[in-house]
């Protein structure tokens, strides 16, 4: 008798051990900014619902969220009388405040599946693990608002604002929920922090800082400074060549004129006196 009990003791704490589970926060070792303003990192319900026994067939996990102030009665239900999974979205529920909308949907990888996290470490593998591991809610900023997108719409999350999410299982040839994990407890996404409460004083800084601040805040000026002398420079020197230019210029018309007055007054000259002597003897008389 004792055994049977410890038996049947054993055989409902498998049975719940879905069931009292809780969606949580990814690891720092993975997530190390989480959550951030308007996104959450939750890990994925890996070796969850398929521990006790193996899952044949098709099978997807739904991931569920909503505000916390939604969280109330029925209003937190994610299936509805006849076993379906809600399909409402985000746009639908405004954005989780009137009811739970469908996040995200992925494969449920088999225990054995799952890649190690020893290459986690590599950079070419690394993207592929996390997604393994990881589900980020508030992913996708742009689906919100693109006419064109027809997938699962995955917009980012309100700023200080608490959330909870679930996790359900889908048996995906009957379309009908089969296990669900319980609702997260209240996830705060950071609140923006106030210019105000930027600190400004330098005495909080090192010297190096201040210094380095110094010179890139005066670097400005000097190349400005610089700029606006080579310009007039460059004014100075040009005025100075047209001033050089004209000048010789009017020399060269001085030297000009004076070569051409010799040679004007010589045309106009007499002839020399003892020539006008002979011609004036060869005169008939």
């Amino acid at each position: 008798m004792p055994l049977l009990r410890a038996l049947l003791a054993l055989c409902c704490l498998r049975c719940s051990a879905t069931v009292n589970l809780q969606p949580q926060l990814a690891s720092v070792t993975f997530a190390t900014n989480n959550p951030t303003l308007t996104t959450v990192a939750l890990e994925k319900p890996l070796c969850v619902f398929d521990s006790s026994e193996l899952l044949t067939g098709p099978y997807e996990v739904y991931l569920y969220g909503m505000e916390d102030s939604a969280s109330s009665g029925n209003a937190s239900s994610v299936q509805d009388d006849t076993k379906m999974p809600l399909s409402s979205t985000f746009r639908q529920t405004q954005g989780g405040r009137t009811g739970p909308y469908k996040v995200a949907a992925f494969d449920l990888t088999p225990c054995s599946d799952l890649p190690s996290l020893d290459a986690v470490s590599d950079v070419t593998q690394a993207s592929e693990i996390l997604s393994a591991y990881l589900v980020r809610v508030g992913d996708n900023g742009t689906c919100l608002w693109d006419p064109n997108f027809r997938g699962l719409c995955n917009p980012p999350l309100s700023a200080a604002t608490a959330y909870r999410f679930k996790y359900v299982l889908v048996n995906m040839s009957t379309g009908l929920v089969e296990d669900q994990t319980l609702w997260s407890d209240p996830i705060y996404t950071k609140q923006p922090s106030s210019c105000l409460r930027i600190d400004t004083w330098p005495g909080r800084r090192s010297g190096g800082m201040i210094v380095v601040t110094s010179i890139l805040g005066s670097l400005p000026f000097f190349l400005l400074l610089g700029f606006a002398g080579a310009i007039i420079l460059s004014l100075v020197d040009m005025g100075n060549s047209t001033g050089e230019t004209a000048h010789d210029s009017q020399i060269t018309q001085e030297a000009v004129l004076g070569t051409s007055e010799p040679s004007y007054t010589s045309v106009n000259r007499g002839p020399p006196l003892d020539r006008a002597e002979v011609y004036s003897g060869k005169l008939p008389d």
